[in-house]
């Protein structure tokens, strides 16, 4: 059976932020800051709210060049609040993913004016990309990158509409609190739009205004000297409070090196190629979306579509041509490719739709939840702790595959509702399953408790090799810990007789009864006092 697409759309903001909740709760309660990433940015907001200094960002007393300061900022407004505490902590980036989703709605409402439904449609296109809904969760940079460029891209928009200096103003504000989080790849993110508004401009409406285009161009420079200015005002001071290292670091040294030959995940031109279709799933195994390409046509020739093509492509060429490569970096360009799939959808041309076309997303799940329950009869080896995976967790997703199909035929906004819904079953059910491997390997608080607790009472502490700031939040840690190789181990332990060393093992250590012992990681970490290490060094070397 085949018919058209109903046009009324059933979802709206009430779904979406219920299903960011839900999101949120169980990761809340299931997951832990997670090292290295999450428990870094944290260790530098602490040591900047310890220090008292908000300018220069420190981690384990070394000043910090590698990200801007407005994440810690925040993180330091809520503790002005709440004090200092752990859930604040964790919800400031993820609130940014929320606010993109009615940003996404908003920017759908000036794009298409005269079709309302993509603005209730698209937000749950976004959130229920499995990339996007697991990447809410986390306290990371690149959902405050995507909100303030959609805010910037309303801008743009608000600018072309007639409210000229207003949206040039909020372009320049968006760009601003963009380099503040991130660094000057917001610019990737939002000037494309502005520099190539003569490709869709013109093609968005009667409703547009046309400015000329010298005097749009004269504020969109405008725009990118105030969002410099925003940036500056902090980065000059800053460069001057942490030393000449620290300004080539903020200036020059991570951009540069990010894009001549970077210094970490390094990866070749065609990555995203292979990663942004992994990055869209469930929507790639969904008939409709791939129907809906079948006539691209009076999409891109529309105003709407080529802003989200200006938006898309060029962000996607140049973190390819960039050496270093990470998924999330194209996070802020999925918002546009959820209102292209929505406009898509919904349009003139809009794909038939079939009674069937929910079984491929269903069967996606419901093997998700099958694996899991097929657990304890696989032939694969899971990580240490043994039995710590719970296959009974297995029946959520099945249990909502069961669910969609019963609920979301009757409608395209059901549809979209119900594939959405299961890719947050399927992270809730990632989180929950995963939660009891997290707490014993990955849960650093009682390690970090414990190594807080002895410094208090004057024992110093050493870490042998790179140390990445892991205990410092966690334990709320009152002093840096000397990060030490071979060669400073007699040196360190002669000065410091007192002190403990925390060292790393693939395989639990045994021998000469370690001071404590903990899981790191999936590995092992061991606490050694001076005395111990300075008599035999060759105990701290990993085996």
């Amino acid at each position: 059976m085949a018919h058209r697409q109903p046009q009324a759309i059933e979802v709206g903001p009430v779904v979406w932020t219920g299903l960011w909740i839900a999101l949120m709760a169980v990761a809340l309660y299931a997951r832990p800051f997670m090292p290295i990433d999450e428990t870094r940015y944290l260790a530098v907001a602490w040591e900047m709210w310890q220090r008292g200094d908000f300018l220069v960002p420190h981690l384990n007393g070394e000043p910090y060049s590698h990200k801007p300061p407005l994440l810690f900022w925040l993180i330091h407004a809520g503790w002005v609040v709440f004090g200092v505490n752990d859930r604040w902590s964790r919800l400031v980036a993820p609130l940014f993913g929320l606010g993109s989703l009615f940003l996404t709605a908003g920017l759908a409402r000036r794009l298409w004016p005269e079709r309302p439904g993509i603005d209730r449609l698209a937000p749950m296109l976004l959130l229920g990309g499995a990339f996007w809904a697991l990447f809410t969760t986390l306290t990371m940079f690149d959902m405050m990158v995507g909100f303030f460029a959609l805010l910037g891209l309303i801008g743009v928009l608000d600018a072309w509409r007639g409210r000229f200096w207003r949206g040039f103003t909020v372009l320049g504000i968006a760009i601003g609190l963009g380099v503040l989080a991130k660094g000057p790849a917001i610019l990737i993110h939002t000037l494309p739009a502005a520099l190539f508004a003569p490709l869709w401009g013109p093609h968005l409406g009667a409703k547009a205004k046309r400015p000329g285009w010298g005097r749009w161009y004269a504020a969109t420079l405008g725009a990118v000297l105030l969002g410099s200015a925003i940036g500056l005002a902090w980065a000059i001071p800053a460069a001057k409070a942490g030393g000449p290292a620290y300004s080539d670091a903020i200036f020059w040294g991570q951009s540069a090196g990010r894009v001549v030959e970077s210094f970490a995940h390094r990866r070749p031109f065609w990555w995203y190629v292979v990663a942004l279709p992994v990055m869209l799933m469930p929507w790639v195994a969904w008939p409709p979306l791939w129907r809906a390409w079948r006539h691209p046509k009076a999409f891109l020739a529309s105003g709407a579509g080529r802003f989200c093509a200006i938006w898309i492509l060029p962000a996607f060429v140049l973190f390819s041509a960039i050496s270093g490569k990470q998924p999330h970096y194209l996070l802020p360009e999925l918002p546009g490719l959820a209102l292209a799939f929505a406009a898509l959808l919904t349009g003139p041309a809009s794909p038939v739709r079939r009674a069937w076309d929910l079984l491929p997303p269903i069967l996606f799940f419901a093997l998700i939840g099958v694996a899991v329950l097929l657990v304890p009869v696989l032939p694969i080896r899971l990580p240490e702790p043994d039995g710590w995976m719970h296959p009974a967790w297995g029946l959520l997703p099945l249990a909502a595959a069961a669910l969609a199909w019963w609920w979301g035929r009757a409608s395209l906004s059901r549809s979209v509702a119900a594939i959405a819904g299961m890719t947050a079953v399927a992270v809730v059910t990632a989180h929950l399953v995963a939660h009891p491997l997290l707490a014993e390997a990955h849960d650093l608080t009682t390690v970090s408790r414990r190594l807080g607790a002895l410094q208090a009472a004057g024992h110093p502490l050493a870490n042998y090799g790179k140390y990445h700031g892991q205990y410092q939040f966690l334990g709320r840690l009152a002093a840096p810990i000397d990060v030490i190789e071979d060669a400073d181990v007699p040196a360190w332990t002669a000065a410091h007789p007192d002190g403990l060393i925390i060292a790393y093992y693939r395989e639990r250590p045994v021998s000469l009864a370690p001071r404590m012992v903990f899981r790191f990681r999936g590995k092992w970490l061991a606490v050694w006092t001076a005395a111990t290490a300075g008599r035999d060094p060759s105990i701290l070397h990993r085996k």
